[in-house]
C-alpha cells in the first residue's frame, strides 16, 4: 500500500496534519510480523508529547527574552534620567510655554584705544526653596549677617509663608557665595548668572548708564541696558552676530579720568552744587570726554529721586539733560552771522550806549556798566556787551536769527547716542518778537544743554562746517553742511581769542597753549518763575589751540561762588574759566599738542651772558 511508503519522521513533523496514534498501515504490518500494535500507539503518543514540549519551550524562551529586553530598556531610561538629574542644577518648576531662550551674552564696550569700559562677568544668583529648608529661622538670621541690606524679620516671614520659591540675591560675589554655602541648608541654591561689570567704577558713568536684568530664570538672566548708551544701543550690544565685536566709543579713558579729576576739584573749590564738561574733536564731532558731577557707580546704580528737584540726583546728566540759559556764550553766534551776512566786520562800530530802551524793556550791562556810545564788534565780544550784541541782532532780524540758531542745532535734541539726549529738548520761545531777538542774542530766553553749545562752537572752530556730535569712534570726518564761510569763522575765532587776551576770560591763559573762548553768566531761574539774585549758571565755551582749533571744551558750573577774595564772586570769569584752563593744561599734552614756548630775544640772551 502507498501509506507504507510515507516515512514515520514526516508523519511526526508535519505541522499541517496531526499524526494518528494507530496508523492502519503499520498496524497491519505489525500484525503480519507478530508485533504488538499497542507499542506503535505508545511510540506515536511519546513523539506527539515531545513536539508539544518543544513548542512550549520555544514559546517560554521568547517570552522571557521579551521581558528581559523590556526590563533592560526601562532600567536604562530610569538610570539615564537619574544621572541627568544628579548632574544638573535644581530648577524652579514652571509651566511649559513657547518662547525664545534667554540670551545673556552682551558685547563689551571699549574706549577709542581698546580699553574696557563695560564687560561681562560670570557670577551666581541666590534663591531659596523654603519647603526644602531645615531651619528657616536660622537661615534668615545668618543671611542677614552676610547681606546687611536684608532684614531678618522680613526674610524669615517670606521663608515661612508657604511659598515654594524665593529670589534672595540676583548676583553674588565669590566671598558671599562661599559664606552662604557654609550655612549648609539644602533649601539655599545657586543659579549661574552673567552680569554686567564696569571695571572703572564711576568713570564715564553717565555715558554708559548701566544695565540690569530683564527676563530671568534660574539658569540665566537677560542683561538689558537701563540708561545712557547701554540702553540706546541695547539692540546692537545684544545682537548675537556682533557679540564678539566690542563697541568702540570715541571716549579716551585717560582724558575722561583727567577731566573728571579737575572738574571735581574745581567744583569743590568754587562751592558749586554740580558741574559738567564736554571735550569734542571739532573735525569729527567725536566726544573725547563727557563728565557730569555728581556722578554714581553703574555697578550699583542708585534709585531715582521720588521727591525734590530731579537735578539734585546723581543720575541727572548735566552735560546732556541740563537745559540752561547759557548767557553770553551765545553772543558770538550773533556776531558770526552778522559777519557772514556782510552787515559788520570786526572793526565796525556799533551802538553800545547803555541802558538800551526797547519799548517797556531796558537792556543793561553787567553791573550797570556803559561801554558806549560806540564799540567795535571785536570789543563787543571781548567786553561782553549786551547792548552792542542786541543792536547787531536787530540788524540780522528775528527770522534769520531763528534760521541760523536752528541750523546750529539749538531747536532740536542733540543726536548723541544716549536715551537722555532724545528727551532733552531745548526750551524755545513760542513767539519771536524783537525783544526775543535781543535777549536770545546774549543767551537769555532760550535754554540749551552744554552738548548743544559744544556742537555749535565746533562749527565755528572747524571753519564753519556743522558737525554732529557722537560717542562712537569714527574712522573719518563725516560730510557736513557749511553754515559759515571760512573767513567769518576765522574772524570769530580771533575775536574769541581776544576775550582771553584782554577780555572777561583772562584767567584762561595757559602757558604754551593759546585758548579762545567766551564766558557766560546766567541768572538761575526759579521753578516758580523769575530768577534768583544770588544763584547763577556759569559757562566757559572754549577752543584750542586758537591758531588752528582742533578741540572744543565746554565747562559749566551750577551755582558756583568764588570765596577766595574779600567778597564772593559769581561770574564765569572767576569760576568756570580757571577750571577750564586747568583742564586744558592737563589734557592738551594727552592730546598730543606740544606747548609753544616763547624764546627770549637774542639781545636778552647776550645781556645775560655779559652779566655772568
Amino acid at each position: 500500500m502507498t501509506a507504507d511508503l510515507i516515512p514515520d519522521d514526516d508523519l511526526i513533523e508535519e505541522p499541517a496534519a496531526r499524526t494518528p496514534l494507530r496508523p492502519l498501515a503499520r498496524i497491519l504490518r505489525a500484525r503480519e510480523t507478530g508485533e504488538n500494535p499497542d507499542s506503535i500507539e505508545r511510540e506515536n503518543l511519546r513523539a506527539r508529547h515531545e513536539v508539544m514540549r518543544e513548542k512550549s519551550r520555544r514559546r517560554a524562551e521568547g517570552r522571557l527574552l521579551f521581558l528581559g529586553l523590556a526590563f533592560f530598556a526601562a532600567f536604562t531610561v530610569i538610570g539615564a534620567r537619574m544621572g541627568l538629574l544628579a548632574a544638573s542644577e535644581p530648577m524652579e518648576p514652571r509651566s511649559a510655554a513657547p518662547g525664545a531662550a534667554i540670551l545673556a551674552q552682551r558685547a563689551d564696550i571699549t574706549d577709542r584705544n581698546g580699553r574696557v569700559l563695560a564687560t561681562n562677568l560670570v557670577t551666581h544668583a541666590l534663591y531659596a526653596q523654603p519647603k526644602d529648608m531645615v531651619d528657616p529661622a536660622r537661615v534668615a538670621r545668618e543671611l542677614a549677617v552676610i547681606f546687611p541690606d536684608l532684614k531678618e524679620d522680613d526674610l524669615k516671614r517670606r521663608l515661612t509663608d508657604g511659598r515654594s520659591f524665593l529670589w534672595i540675591k540676583k548676583k553674588l560675589s565669590p566671598e558671599q557665595m562661599q559664606k552662604v554655602h557654609e550655612i549648609g541648608d539644602p533649601g539655599l541654591l545657586f543659579g549661574p548668572r552673567e552680569m554686567r561689570l564696569y571695571p572703572n567704577g564711576r568713570l564715564a558713568a553717565h555715558v554708559l548708564g548701566g544695565a540690569s536684568f530683564g527676563a530671568e530664570g534660574v539658569h540665566s538672566a537677560e542683561v538689558i541696558g537701563t540708561a545712557g548708551l547701554e540702553k540706546f544701543l541695547d539692540a546692537r550690544l545684544r545682537d548675537p552676530a556682533q557679540g564678539a565685536e566690542p563697541l568702540a566709543l570715541s571716549l579716551d579713558l585717560t582724558l575722561q579720568a583727567t577731566v573728571t579729576e579737575v572738574l571735581d576739584t574745581g567744583m569743590k573749590m568754587m562751592n558749586a552744587k554740580g558741574a559738567a564738561a564736554v571735550l569734542m574733536d571739532v573735525r569729527t564731532g567725536e566726544i573725547l570726554s563727557l563728565v557730569s558731577l555728581p556722578d554714581f557707580d553703574p555697578n550699583d546704580r542708585p534709585n531715582p529721586l521720588v521727591k525734590g528737584d530731579p537735578a539734585d540726583s546723581p543720575l541727572f546728566n548735566r552735560a546732556v539733560q541740563g537745559v540752561y540759559e547759557l548767557g553770553s556764550t551765545f553772543k558770538i553766534f550773533a556776531v558770526a552771522q552778522a559777519m557772514e551776512l556782510g552787515l559788520v566786520n570786526p572793526q565796525s562800530m556799533v551802538d553800545a550806549n547803555a541802558p538800551m530802551v526797547w519799548g517797556k524793556y531796558r537792556i543793561k550791562e553787567f553791573q550797570n556798566k556803559n561801554y558806549g556810545p560806540l564799540l567795535s564788534v571785536s570789543d563787543v565780544i571781548a567786553k561782553s556787551s549786551n547792548v552792542g550784541t542786541a543792536h547787531i541782532a536787530l540788524m540780522i532780524g528775528g527770522l534769520r536769527q531763528q534760521a541760523f540758531l536752528k541750523s546750529l542745532g539749538f531747536f532740536e535734541p542733540t543726536p548723541i547716542e544716549m536715551v537722555e539726549a532724545r528727551s532733552s529738548r531745548p526750551l524755545i520761545p513760542a513767539k519771536w518778537p524783537d525783544i526775543v531777538t535781543i535777549t536770545a542774542s546774549y543767551g537769555h530766553g532760550l535754554s540749551a544743554s552744554p552738548m548743544h553749545l559744544a556742537a555749535a562752537y565746533a562749527t565755528i572752530a572747524n571753519g564753519g562746517i556743522a558737525v554732529q556730535p557722537t560717542l562712537l569712534k569714527r574712522a573719518s570726518p563725516p560730510e557736513g553742511t557749511r553754515l559759515l564761510s571760512e573767513r567769518a569763522a576765522r574772524e570769530a575765532v580771533v575775536m574769541l581769542r581776544g576775550v582771553v587776551d584782554h577780555g572777561t576770560a583772562s584767567y584762561a591763559k595757559v602757558e604754551g597753549y593759546a585758548i579762545a573762548g567766551k564766558t557766560g553768566t546766567a541768572d538761575k531761574p526759579k521753578r516758580s518763575g523769575g530768577y534768583y539774585k544770588d544763584k547763577v549758571i556759569n559757562t566757559f565755551a572754549s577752543m584750542f589751540p586758537a591758531d588752528d582749533p582742533r578741540y572744543v571744551l565746554i565747562v559749566t558750573l551750577d551755582e558756583p561762588v568764588d570765596t577766595s577774595g574779600p567778597e564772593p564772586r559769581r561770574t564765569a570769569g572767576y569760576t568756570a574759566v580757571p577750571v577750564a584752563a586747568e583742564v586744558v593744561r592737563r589734557a592738551a599734552p594727552l592730546l598730543g599738542l606740544r606747548p609753544e614756548i616763547a624764546l627770549p630775544a637774542a639781545d636778552a640772551v647776550t645781556a645775560v651772558r655779559q652779566n655772568n
